[in-house]
């Protein structure tokens, strides 16, 4: 960063420091400016959002610490949320983790996490007493995925303290039994990403947690104490440089159920040194054998590949995805997944901390990334400190667009000028030529409204044929934000079961033939900022009213070719059920 940055470049696959700018802040920045705008395309856009949040009954605010001012960092990352079908109904509910404060709540009843059931009439009910998964404490990713394959999801939730793991019991209600399986973790990590995956493809889901760092806040400074605790000269909360790395755990399934903890026989703790957020499991590389990219915060991100024994290698620097395009460490928060130019590789997408730029990662094959944020025309607004994001269709036109929520960290800047606590949210819409436009402006009134946001679930909660997102933000309700598309584009979506596969048939790859083009999704755990997307996967079509072919690659090796399909429907595909292999 201009104002202090430690510049790392890789050196014989290595990354080394090569140099430390003085006035050093905790986070890393780099003041970039905005890079020009082009001149708008003039083209339609048809998806709109509006924020029905209230009247959908989605009301009980998150609470992370002061809300005036942060004096640690455990109360400024906030929390992500997760998109599930937890009583298989149809309908997408949601589930909201909830923060606390160090100063207690003396006689008042601390606040929990919150469950809400879709009604399938525009609304939710809160069920969260009643389902058994009011969680207190400090909150930070969730994660889904049929971990025991009984047809039900199970809900991974991390914290500042022992983890949760919600057994789905299939009649409405969860169990908590993160000690009994053995993934509570230490009692004092501050643990932030998840995501369930299946890595020696047995069939069963295992588990991969990351943490943020050793927060201690008896030995963490106060603000304005050192240099890591300043931002631009203002005493703000220390870190996260300077506090304690973070690390990364894998858990392996059992026979039994339960897990073990294998981080260090598969090659996981050999990286050290970092501040993980959000974490994601897919293949990359196209081997059909999955690998786990991370987020990191002020550190190098990491890319863990799979070597198909049951071990990984972290080659995040050599496969290009550890730094910016000028080789600099960034301030990582959330991650989409997804293929914006339609040429079958999984691509990336990253959002950083304010005064840089997002990353677009390339895939150009083999699992090798080319940073193209900048002639992607996605350099134009660094003023963001961008948190949940993905790559999804929002207009169903046929292409990958990018919905990124903002927010900043620290209430002192009392929302401007130049900088901003409450920011806008931000939509950039793919051109279908590798370049994207921000097309916010033409979005609807939730786009432009102000909040501190953290986590993204992105998926269809009215099972309207088009992708709406719900937003935790901090000290606040939640938003739902409801996309009323005006236009008569056509989209089909795609709900997989696996079944020598783990049942949830994360980790497959879907491909389909539509028009005479192909578009490609993975299924995933976690994504965006440490939230759970809805696993159905959805696919815009334009003006087709068919696909062709579906093509998917399930985990145990093996290719399906599934017939043609109309559009507009929800097309659910059994592993073994089609009859052809390619």
């Amino acid at each position: 960063m201009i104002s202090g940055v430690s510049v790392r470049i890789a050196v014989t696959g290595c990354a080394a420091f090569v140099g430390l700018i003085a006035l050093a802040q905790g986070v890393a920045t780099r003041n970039a400016p905005p890079a020009p705008k082009t001149a708008p395309s003039g083209r339609p856009f048809l998806a709109s959002f509006e924020d029905v949040a209230v009247r959908a009954g989605l009301t009980a605010p998150t609470l992370f610490g002061n809300s005036l001012t942060k004096r640690y960092i455990i109360e400024a990352n906030g929390a992500g949320l997760a998109a599930i079908d937890y009583d298989n109904d149809g309908w997408l509910d949601l589930f909201v983790p909830n923060g606390s404060r160090l100063e207690g709540f003396g006689a008042t009843v601390a606040p929990t996490s919150r469950l809400y059931r879709n009604t399938g009439k525009g609304s939710f009910t809160d069920v969260t007493v009643k389902a058994g998964a009011a969680l207190a404490g400090w909150g930070s990713g969730a994660c889904a995925g049929d971990f025991d394959n009984d047809g039900d999801d199970d809900l991974y939730v991390t914290y500042w303290g022992p983890n949760a793991l919600l057994v789905n019991s299939g009649s409405g209600e969860f169990s908590e039994q993160a000690a009994r399986r053995g993934v509570a973790g230490p009692a004092k990590e501050w643990s932030s990403g998840c995501t369930f995956l299946d890595y020696d493809r047995d069939g069963k889901l295992d588990l991969f947690v990351t943490s943020y760092q050793q927060f201690d806040p008896a030995t963490t400074p106060p603000p304005g104490k050192s240099s890591n605790c300043e931002w631009k000269g203002m005493p703000v909360f220390c870190g996260p440089r300077g506090l304690p790395f973070g690390r990364a755990t894998l858990y392996r399934q059992l026979p039994n159920g339960s897990f073990e903890d294998v981080s260090n026989a598969a090659g996981i703790s050999k990286a050290r040194d970092f501040y993980a957020f959000t974490a994601v499991a897919a293949d990359f590389n196209g081997d059909g054998w999955t690998d786990i990219y991370i987020a990191s915060d002020s550190t190098p991100s990491l890319l863990f590949r799979n070597q198909k024994n049951g071990t990984f290698r972290e080659i995040g620097t050599e496969t290009g995805v550890a730094f910016n395009e000028h080789g600099f460490e960034q301030g990582g928060m959330g991650i989409g997944v997804g293929d914006y130019n339609r040429d079958g590789r999984l691509d990336i997408v990253k959002t950083n901390f304010a005064g840089d730029h997002p990353n677009l990662y390339r895939n150009t094959g083999g699992g090798i990334f080319e940073d193209t944020v900048l002639s992607a025309g996605l350099g134009i607004n660094p003023q963001f400190v961008g948190w949940g994001v993905a790559l999804a269709d929002l207009d169903n036109d046929g292409w990958q667009d990018i919905l990124q929520v903002n927010g900043h960290v620290y209430p002192e800047l009392k929302d401007g000028p130049g900088e901003f606590y409450r920011q806008t949210r931000v939509i950039y819409r793919n051109l279908g030529d590798g370049k994207f436009e921000d097309v916010s402006g033409l979005a609807g009134p939730a786009i432009g409204a102000r909040h501190s946001s953290r986590g993204a679930a992105f998926g269809d909660f009215d099972n309207d044929g088009d992708i709406d997102v719900a937003v935790l933000n901090m000290g606040e309700r939640p938003s739902l934000l409801l996309n009323t598309h005006r236009g008569s584009a056509h989209w089909i979506r795609i709900e997989l079961e696996g079944v020598a596969s783990n049942r949830s048939a994360i980790g497959a790859v879907v491909t389909i033939e539509s028009a005479g083009g192909k578009q490609t999704q993975a299924v995933l755990s976690q994504s965006s900022f440490l939230s759970q997307n809805d696993r159905r996967l959805h696919f815009g079509l334009g003006t087709a009213n068919k696909v062709d072919r579906i093509i998917v690659a399930w985990l145990t090796g093996v290719t399906e070719t599934f017939p043609a399909h109309a559009a507009n429907a929800t097309v659910r595909l059994k592993e073994g059920s089609s009859g052809t292999r390619p």
